[in-house]
């Protein structure tokens, strides 16, 4: 075979593996182009709406992000407060325009960094915190009303946003202003990551008492964000990943109902 045989043979070779079915991560086929007859198939322009209403398939906002950009977060939490204020501030200072807190893996489970089980995991994967101070020190400085803050913790994501909260009122704020989510999404703990504190009917009640804290004492704060991520990192496709994530929604609002 020629070296010109070779580059023609190479070259139709690529072009079938373009031509193959492309598929996106729940099986679904897409399409190489889209038209109106797609459109009228999906049941027309009426299912499809408008930006900003139902059923929101073209974004829940009118104008989306042409009127205010989405919020950026950079996942960030180092070993002690100190140092993570010093993090927190160099991202607000270079245009992030909220903070995701990262907590070490004592202080996701509920363990003091004295206790014994926590030797070798103080600081490693995140902010220790063991008490409200440290809430303080990690956001001195810091205007809590220009910036959104997102507790990524589960297991003792109660008690982080009850220090959170207690850490604004104690420097004069308004929590009913204040902005920003934990993630508080209990059951993808037991489904798939591990780091629970308490039984699943105590956890799920838990989790129901911070909605209905929030929704009557901080209503622009969402006390839970439902996450799918870590239960496809798990093993589960993305069928029983999104089925998983639906019942688990369910059981989340079903106590506060």
């Amino acid at each position: 075979m020629t070296r010109q045989h070779k580059k023609v043979t190479g070259a139709s070779e690529r072009r079938r593996d373009i031509s193959r079915p492309i598929f996106n991560e729940s099986g679904i086929e897409i399409k190489k182009t889209y038209t109106a007859e797609d459109l009228e198939a999906s049941g027309g322009v009426d299912m499809v709406g408008l930006p900003g209403e139902y059923p929101f398939t073209r974004g829940i906002h009118k104008e989306m992000y042409r009127k205010r950009p989405w919020t950026m977060r950079q996942y960030t939490g180092f070993g002690n407060p100190e140092d993570t204020n010093e993090r927190f501030k160099f991202l607000i200072e270079n245009g992030q325009t909220g903070l995701n807190v990262a907590f070490d893996l004592p202080s996701q489970i509920g363990i003091d960094s004295d206790d014994d089980l926590a030797i070798g995991e103080i600081g490693r994967v995140g902010m220790a915190v063991d008490s409200l101070r440290d809430f303080e020190v990690a956001f001195d400085g810091i205007d809590l009303e220009k910036i959104t803050v997102s507790l990524t913790v589960n297991g003792s994501a109660a008690i982080m946003i009850a220090m959170y909260l207690a850490m604004a009122e104690k420097r004069g704020y308004d929590i009913s202003k204040l902005r920003g989510t934990a993630q508080n999404d209990i059951l993808k703990e037991f489904i798939g990551r591990g780091t629970w504190v308490f039984p699943v009917e105590p956890s799920i009640k838990l989790v129901a008492d911070t909605i209905e804290y929030c929704a009557h004492n901080a209503p622009k704060y969402s006390p839970v964000s439902v996450c799918g991520y870590h239960i496809r990192e798990s093993g589960r496709g993305s069928g029983a990943g999104n089925g998983l994530r639906l019942r688990d929604r369910q059981s989340l609002y079903r106590p506060g109902a």
